[in-house]
């Protein structure tokens, strides 16, 4: 009886105006090759973090994406341009200014 672990990117979606990943993965588990279990973690990967600092301006930072699959990587960069990036900026500032 052999019980293997198996961790699939299965879903990749583009969410929303400012081009978030929402990346799902799916853990399965199985004996003997027939599948036993499936279960599913996701997350978001956003293409810029906003920061309001004590003297009220704005630091903007890019989004690291090194730990993310090669897929992902290749779809931000793809997506994330320079306008989409601004636009969650300002997206950000609106937020926390509200």
């Amino acid at each position: 009886m052999a019980i293997t672990k198996e961790m699939i990117e299965d879903k990749i979606e583009i969410v929303g105006d400012y081009k978030d990943i929402q990346v799902r993965t799916a853990t399965v588990i199985k004996e003997d090759g027939v599948e036993l279990t499936r279960s599913f973690h996701r997350h978001v990967v956003s293409s810029v973090t906003s920061v309001l600092n004590a003297d009220n301006s704005w630091t903007h930072t890019d989004t690291d994406i090194s730990g993310e699959s090669t897929e992902v990587q290749s779809i931000a960069n793809a997506v994330w341009t320079t306008e989409a990036k601004n636009a969650k900026k300002a997206v950000n500032e609106k937020a926390v200014s509200s």
